[in-house]
């Protein structure tokens, strides 16, 4: 039978406004509309007055994995973006990695030691160093950036614990926990730098183009140096980091061209009785430094500059200070070079102690394009094994292409940026003649625990343009467990959308909500157990005055109490009236043990929908399948012979938590 189509494609995106890109490096959902149980919900404000007042700026800037401040001119840091990701356990895998001459994402997993005691990893240019979650660590060691190294990030990492008892001073060992010399385009972000045997940072010897941002420097003599040159080449930003219990450094900057130091956190100095080495900012040699509503709590010497550099401060606060508080010259204007927002000074305290050092989901946004061309790309780059969320960040455009998520890489979120879901398209026109029905598919998901959000997938092969034996065409097919699509759209004719499981007697779960389902024959199919909770389902006419298709084909395993779930939605259709078929049992391959069940529960049904809606398929009559309907509405709504209703007492018993709670209890539901 001829089917003739009623695709709607939409174009590529449009032109977003800043808040979307701030959505993109999040991985939030739709631009502007950050969860209630995300850690970095909150919306962009205007920047603070420089008197420490005003509104606090939106928590997702503090996640984002784009350098800021000097660090992101002159060509940007980038680190090891679009290289290969790897995950390091051991030293020798570390140390191979970053020393490598190709572009590398390293992400340390738990706790390697350094052996010996204080030695160096000497990191390579276009690396990317990043800690799992927020329990990466180096262990006795330090990382070592040579001269002419360039273009490295070293974000979300514990590095502690080189020091060498009785040696406070550092005057018998070299043990920083990150040193670099002679280098350009480095940031420095949310880190916790402690105990080590020498300085914690030690920015050396000409180094141009960084930014050191979000970091804890704690429990430690000298804390952050900048300098060992008598040339003033060095351009730094120093923003929103943590100085506690640091006695000297905190930073100490010599001879630097420029240094912006603004939303900064000092607090309980070591030794602060000591009259001269125990201070905060010391703008040293010619250096000109900028502070800007930053927080000193019984700091002594909270900002003091030599007579030769120039310090300019505005919009600090500073708590039980005491000695120099030295302002002189003109120092420059930060925003010659770059924008920037202030937090107010007041806000400080409690934004840095909440948001400094490691983070559990710094690191887990992988952008397409920009770092990764394609979206595949992406899914290529995530480790095998993957144990922490990983946000695929698509902006707006279309994508002809298919994606695979192969079942070794779960945990990965599919997130359009855009404004809406039409905004980002995945499409593809491949029928099941060239390749089988799974082959047809525009994405297949075979991984657990995967998110797609804000996005349309789409197979816009052209049925009424071929003549084929297979014209079954899937945008998604999926066979993992726990996957969730929310605010997605899925455009095809026959066979859009299939949610399996690996084998008949494998329970596999898929809860789709705020979603649109657009098809003809057999749209939504498979054997997974799949809430459709709170979309619109469209089913299409194929120009029949009797028989323009069917919603459902569901195949559920004898064994699996729980088939497809539709509720709390809406079916529309421009199919005549007494056309369409609620469902009908699939048995693949004639498979005795495939017995359907669907529910259709209070959802609006549309005149298009037969007065007798589920019919017969492959010789299996729909009245040994399971299917059941309750409190629906609208006019394809009716309680006869032909329509078996699901009692009140059963009712309790086929809730969407009841499908999707299966042994583990898993709820995707109650998080909105």
């Amino acid at each position: 039978m001829t089917h003739f189509r009623s695709k709607r494609l939409p174009g590529p995106g449009r032109t977003l406004a800043a808040v979307v890109a701030l959505a993109a490096a999040l991985g939030l959902g739709t631009a502007g509309e950050a969860r209630a149980d995300d850690p970095a919900a909150g919306t962009a404000t205007a920047t603070a007055p420089a008197d420490g007042t005003g509104p606090v700026a939106a928590a997702a800037d503090r996640f984002t994995d784009r350098a800021h401040g000097f660090a992101s001119l002159a060509g940007g840091t980038t680190g090891g973006a679009g290289g290969k990701v790897v995950t390091v356990t051991d030293q020798a895998a570390l140390a191979r990695y970053a020393a490598a001459e190709e572009p590398y994402v390293i992400r340390v997993a738990g706790s390697i030691a350094v052996a010996p005691f204080g030695s160096d990893i000497v990191v390579a240019s276009h690396k990317t160093i990043i800690g799992v979650g927020d329990t990466g660590e180096i262990v006795h060691g330090e990382l070592h950036l040579n001269p002419g190294t360039h273009n490295v990030v070293i974000r979300n990492l514990t590095i502690r614990d080189s020091y060498v008892e009785g040696d406070w001073d550092g005057k018998t060992t070299d043990f920083d926990a990150i040193q670099m010399d002679s280098v350009h385009h480095v940031w420095i972000d949310h880190n916790h730098f402690t105990h080590m045997g020498d300085g914690l940072l030690d920015v050396r010897k000409d180094s141009e183009y960084i930014t050191v941002s979000y970091n804890r420097f704690t429990h430690h003599n000298k804390a952050f140096g900048i300098g060992w040159t008598t040339n003033v080449k060095t351009q730094i930003t120093i923003d929103h980091n943590l100085f506690e219990g640091t006695k000297q450094r905190n930073p100490s900057a010599d001879n630097c061209a420029y240094a912006h130091l603004y939303n900064n956190y000092l607090t309980s100095p070591a030794d602060l009785g000591d009259p001269v080495w125990t201070y905060g900012n010391w703008a040293r040699g010619r250096t000109k430094m900028v502070v800007e509503n930053s927080y000193y709590d019984g700091v002594q010497h909270p900002h003091q500059a030599d007579a030769t550099a120039e310090l300019v401060e505005r919009g600090s606060i500073l708590k039980n200070t005491a000695g120099r508080h030295d302002e002189w010259g003109a120092a420059f204007d930060p925003r010659d070079f770059y924008d920037y927002r202030l937090d107010p000074a007041s806000a400080v305290p409690a934004l840095v102690t909440r948001f400094s050092g490691p983070q559990r989901r710094i690191g887990t946004v992988l952008h397409v394009p920009g770092a990764y061309p394609t979206v595949q790309a992406a899914v290529d780059a995530v480790p095998d094994g993957n144990d922490v969320p990983v946000t695929i960040a698509v902006a707006p455009g279309t994508y002809r292409a298919k994606v695979y998520i192969p079942a070794g890489k779960p945990k990965i979120v599919l997130q359009g940026t855009g404004q809406d879901r039409a905004d980002t398209v995945i499409v593809h026109d491949t029928p099941a003649a060239y390749g089988g029905s799974t082959g047809s598919a525009t994405v297949r998901i075979a991984a657990n625990d995967v998110t797609a959000r804000n996005l349309t997938f789409s197979n816009d092969f052209d049925e009424a343009a071929h003549e084929l034996s297979g014209e079954q065409a899937l945008a998604m097919k999926t066979t993992g467990d726990r996957i969730v699509f929310e605010n997605t759209a899925f455009l095809g004719n026959q066979d859009t959308l299939m949610t399996d499981s690996p084998r008949l007697t494998t329970i596999s779960r898929v809860y789709l909500r705020d979603s649109y389902i657009e098809g003809d024959v057999d749209f939504i199919y498979g054997r997974a157990t799949t809430v459709v909770e709170r979309s619109v389902i469209r089913a299409l006419s194929r120009g029949s005055a009797t028989n323009n298709g069917y919603i459902t084909a569901a195949s559920t395993w004898k064994g699996n109490p729980y088939g497809f779930l539709i509720t709390d939605s809406k079916v529309v259709s421009d199919a005549p009236p007494d056309s369409y078929h609620l469902g009908r049992p699939w048995h693949p391959g004639g498979e005795p043990d495939a017995i359907a069940q669907v529910l259709f529960r209070n959802t609006e049904l549309p005149a298009a929908v037969k007065s007798a809606p589920w019919t017969d398929m492959g010789g299996f009559s729909w009245r040994d399948a399971r299917f059941a309907e309750y409190r629906n509405s609208g006019p394809g709504a009716a309680v006869t012979a032909d329509r078996p209703q699901l009692s009140d007492a059963d009712a309790t018993e086929h809730t969407v938590a009841a499908y999707l709670g299966g042994t583990d209890g898993w709820a995707p539901h109650a998080h909105h």
